[in-house]
């Protein structure tokens, strides 16, 4: 049964994209959230809730959700996840939690950072060189996620002068030429929403990728609302309009605005004009729907320390797992993504290190004891019997001395000597 976890997602990435601000970013709520979904299984009590409440859904159908994307990657979208660990870190409770996670979540020793760069190239396509976070001799463990795509239009954009994206658009006096959709393979419409009012939309198919069951796709859908209209309303709104178009296929949504209920004129999100032409439609009224869009590419880098993203709560899990309740945590993300003519590329590498919490400052007083005059030695029996029981000896004074006249070292123990 697929496990539908589009709702949860949506508000992750509210909460996420609400944190990053409306600066220019690109980012990836999943990547992110698949952490917290890996981690769910290991909690409980208080930490459980706070980790749901992150999520979006119950700690079960999270880790259930993530299972079924990373053992049934989509081939248009490389997925990976990673957890390792410094050994000699290990505890029943971190080996019964690490038994849960998805079978190709790689597992294993801490990586120099050497290694976690290479995963993160290799998991990305070589979009991403580095991974986000850097490791230092105190770090515990460390967990990952990496999504990546690229992919060519089913369709390319035309070419148009940059004027194209409208008289008021500041982008048409700094650009020369934009994107312009072809006549046919591209969906272009008008929506009402709630979170941003009245929407332009666009919606841009990947060249299908065949599986075995039917055939995978990518969908990349550009929404645009009135100038104004904050950030977090629109990048909400995408969501929902991107879940709507994947729905319908090839066709348009369902929700779309007739261009015959819309006035005639300009505003700074169409130009809306009537002519008469000859038309099969069956009461006459045709309605075409075009669009100019500018090429873009991002790079980002994500601190993902607010409560609200739910790593706090994985860090409790951790401190519970390895009995080091002081545990202290960084996350981070790295994404980029680059939209143009004939395609769309991206990735994303979230990663979550743990490491103990330092003590808090105080004095401290350091002696190095000098035996540089005559002194006692005592060799004393240790004698402990099965059971824990002290033996006869345990304890009994063997050997006893007065160091007064002291020797050269040996040239023989200069040497280092193997120890066993």
């Amino acid at each position: 049964m697929t496990i539908d976890i589009r709702t949860p997602l949506a508000r992750y990435a509210d909460r996420l994209h609400a944190v990053i601000g409306d600066g220019h970013h690109v980012a990836s709520p999943l990547g992110a959230w698949l952490l917290l979904a890996l981690a769910a299984p290991a909690t409980t009590d208080a930490t459980r809730t706070a980790l749901e409440e992150a999520l979006g859904t119950d700690a079960k159908t999270a880790a259930e959700a993530a299972r079924a994307l990373l053992e049934a990657p989509h081939p248009l979208v490389p997925s990976a996840t990673a957890f390792w660990h410094r050994p000699g870190s290990e505890t029943a409770g971190l080996d019964g939690w690490r038994a849960t996670l998805p079978g190709p979540t790689a597992t294993g020793p801490l990586p120099e950072q050497a290694g976690l760069d290479a995963w993160a190239r290799e998991n990305t396509l070589d979009l991403i060189e580095t991974f986000p976070l850097t490791v230092t001799p105190d770090v515990l463990l460390v967990l990952a996620s990496a999504l990546a795509t690229r992919v060519s239009w089913a369709v390319p954009f035309e070419v148009a002068p940059a004027a194209a994206l409208g008289p008021g658009s500041a982008w048409a006096g700094r650009l020369s030429r934009a994107l312009r959709t072809p006549e046919r393979g591209h969906r272009c419409w008008i929506a009402d929403t709630a979170r941003a009012g009245t929407i332009a939309a666009h919606a841009a198919q990947a060249q299908p990728a065949g599986a075995t069951d039917g055939e995978a796709g990518l969908v990349v859908v550009s929404v645009a609302a009135a100038p104004g209209v904050a950030a977090g309303n629109v990048l909400a709104a995408a969501h929902g309009i991107a879940a709507e178009a994947a729905a319908a296929g090839d066709r348009l949504p369902a929700g779309r605005r007739s261009l015959f209920d819309l006035p005639l004129g300009e505003t700074p999100l169409w130009t809306l004009r009537e002519e008469p032409v000859r038309t099969s439609a069956p009461d006459g009224r045709e309605e075409r729907v075009t669009a100019a869009l500018p090429c873009w590419s991002a790079e980002s880098r994500h601190e993902l320390a607010a409560p609200e993203l739910g790593l706090h709560a994985v860090s409790r899990v951790f401190g519970e797992l390895l009995d080091a309740p002081g545990l202290e945590y960084e996350a981070a993300q790295a994404a980029m993504a680059r939209y143009g003519r004939y395609g769309f590329e991206a990735a994303a590498v979230t990663g979550m290190m743990a490491w103990m919490s330092l003590p808090p400052e105080g004095t401290a007083r350091i002696a190095e004891l000098r035996f540089g005059h005559p002194y006692a030695v005592v060799a004393v029996a240790t004698d402990t019997r099965p059971g824990g029981a002290a033996g006869p000896w345990h304890g009994v004074p063997v050997f006893s001395a007065w160091v007064a006249e002291p020797e050269e070292l040996p040239e023989a123990d200069l040497v280092d000597r193997p120890t066993r």
